[in-house]
């Protein structure tokens, strides 16, 4: 086994980021893996983009979604998993996370909490 990450950049409330991890944990036990860490990274480091410039696109998705909608106390950040999985499971535990946070299907929808995998 070895350690992989998943990163998301969320738009999220504190909420919100229980919800993300509620789905996380879910399917890293549903596949036998292990969260080794798990980081919610609010500023960016000297030199980089602050969070919220970095992810810009997150809150336009927001506001689109929500149309006149307060975004109360969500704010951009990044979360960082690590886990110790194959790369097969971790490959199935990513897949599965990313469809809980924006189920697809045939009816318009909105995502749970905007997101970006990286």
């Amino acid at each position: 086994m070895a350690t992989r990450m998943m990163r998301f950049s969320l738009y999220a409330d504190d909420e919100g980021l229980a919800r993300v991890g509620e789905i996380i944990d879910r399917e890293v036990a549903f596949r036998a893996a292990r969260v080794a860490d798990r980081t919610v990274v609010r500023e960016t480091s000297d030199g980089d983009l602050p969070m919220a410039e970095a992810n810009a696109f997150l809150v336009d998705q927001w506001a689109i979604e929500h149309p006149g909608a307060d975004a109360g106390e969500r704010r951009a950040v990044d979360l960082h998993v690590r886990l110790d999985c194959s790369l097969r499971t971790y490959r199935a535990v990513r897949k599965a996370v990313i469809s809980g946070l924006c189920p697809e299907g045939a009816a318009p929808h909105t995502c749970l909490v905007p997101w970006s995998a990286w």
